[in-house]
């Protein structure tokens, strides 16, 4: 189909212009003033509106398992919320079966990504470093397009690797054009915290915050920087929480080393206080690493102005906090007897851009050329993503998103599309609202109208990762 998107103010990361933008056959093909086109041309007025490139999220976990839980978002429902928060690429986390070639993981991830309404690309999550996994690692970057590998360095006996294998995975992701992702908390230590936690009785979730403290997700930080230095290798640092997880990603940028890291909105807007709730409702934010006492957030904030943190990624790993209509498979209530059986994680990938514009360039004066750079163009660069995604140009996809930058709402989760029963932001107003979005020129959100359809979304092949 042909579109056309009249009278806009297009910001990229670079620009900020009005123009008009007209995409033909998924790609834009022509930006200019007054363009004059055909009757058989799809026409959207953009007035008084802002046009951003597509949001890409580079941090999702949709259909996926833990060794206890099952997220609740489908790639179908999942990609839908995505769509109505203004985000036209995901690129999710594939966790294969331990014991199980990744290939084979990756297998299932396509079967499960299938009913995606963006296009979405994959991370893949190593549970080893033995020869043949290795050798795998070689075949997803140079066959299938998967240029990222996430290890963890928490959750002893089911996720985590110990840094001999961690420094392997590193040298061959670095050898053949891929990056690494690092999940930095230092998994023993937690894990006997969370021992002596539970033999003494403490139960409440707010317990989860209090036996992984900040100094513990630091350290790794630093130790993870340490490795990918010997390695030679670019490093990725997920969902960083901490400020002194950032001091050591700064001090490694301040040597040259390329070291990137995310952070996502509910560390930049919500605090520990949230574990002070009554009963069972501090679960809820039961996320790994968890919320932050406030002197954090000041320094996260620091991090996005000077660029040691590029990204704004979600970390969307939803699962309900009632036990219905989905079962205790999806459900918080699984952990109501103790915090250490509470599945991590929390929704947050269709409030995304409405809070970071919100918070940042609303309140904290952020430009919005930045603002498009921590939500779609640093993402898109370091993913193997960039120019096709992430920015807006002649021959990009036409994955555009119309912004009204004046309307205040209130987030409300009866409102969003995700299965996930909650927000971790309910009742927050919010100033900045998507009001269309299109992929690859086919506008799938026209206000609270869905024109969208499951199956929809491309697989992405990524170029090499951690290489902007």
């Amino acid at each position: 189909m042909t579109t056309l998107i009249r009278n806009g103010r297009i910001v990229t990361a670079v620009d900020d212009y009005t123009a008009d933008i007209l995409v033909d056959d998924g790609r834009i093909c022509t930006i200019g003033k007054n363009l004059v086109v055909g009757g058989d041309v799809e026409v959207h007025d953009a007035s008084g509106l802002l046009v951003l490139p597509g949001g890409v999220d580079v941090h999702t976990h949709l259909d996926s398992s833990t060794p206890t839980a099952r997220t609740v978002d489908t790639f179908g429902t999942g990609t839908k919320a995505a769509a109505f928060g203004g985000t036209t690429t995901l690129v999710d986390f594939c966790t294969p079966i331990a014991g199980v070639s990744p290939l084979k993981g990756l297998e299932d991830w396509h079967r499960r990504r299938e009913s995606a309404c963006v296009d979405v690309g994959a991370h893949m999550i190593l549970l080893d470093a033995n020869p043949g996994t290795l050798e795998d690692m070689k075949t997803l970057v140079r066959s299938e397009g998967v240029s990222s590998f996430k290890l963890f360095m928490a959750y002893p006996g089911s996720l985590m690797v110990d840094d001999g294998a961690l420094f392997k995975a590193m040298r061959v992701a670095g050898a053949n054009g891929a990056m690494t992702c690092v999940h930095a908390e230092n998994g023993p230590l937690i894990q006997a915290l969370i021992e002596e936690a539970v033999d003494q009785g403490l139960a409440a979730p707010k317990y989860h915050a209090l036996t992984r403290p900040a100094i513990l997700e630091g350290e790794a930080t630093h130790r993870a920087i340490r490795l990918a230095e010997l390695a030679a290798t670019p490093l990725y640092i997920v969902h960083l929480s901490a400020a002194e997880a950032l001091s050591a990603v700064t001090e490694a940028r301040d040597r040259g080393i390329p070291v990137h890291a995310e952070t996502c909105p509910h560390y930049l807007f919500l605090t520990a206080g949230e574990y002070e709730r009554p009963g069972f409702e501090p679960a809820k934010y039961v996320m790994t690493p968890p919320l932050r006492e406030h002197s954090h957030q000041q320094q996260l904030w620091r991090g996005l102005k000077t660029d040691d943190l590029q990204v704004v990624s979600t970390d969307h790993c939803p699962f309900c906090f009632d036990e219905q209509p989905y079962g205790m498979q999806f459900s918080k209530q699984q952990g109501v007897e103790s915090f250490s059986r509470i599945p991590n994680g929390a929704p947050g990938v269709e409030t995304r851009l409405p809070l970071v514009f919100d918070g940042a360039v609303v309140k904290h004066g952020m430009s919005l050329n930045r603002f498009v750079e921590i939500t779609a163009t640093s993402p898109a660069k370091l993913f193997g993503l960039f120019p096709n995604k992430g920015t807006i140009a002649v021959g990009t996809d036409g994955d555009l998103v119309l912004f009204d930058p004046g309307e205040r709402w209130t987030i409300r989760a009866a409102e969003h599309h995700s299965r996930v029963d909650y927000t971790l932001f309910e009742g927050r107003a919010v100033t900045g609202r998507v009001k269309k979005v299109f992929v690859r020129g086919q506008c799938i959100v026209d206000g609270a109208n869905w024109r969208g359809r499951e199956g929809m979304g491309q697989y992405l092949r990524r170029g090499e990762s951690g290489r902007a």
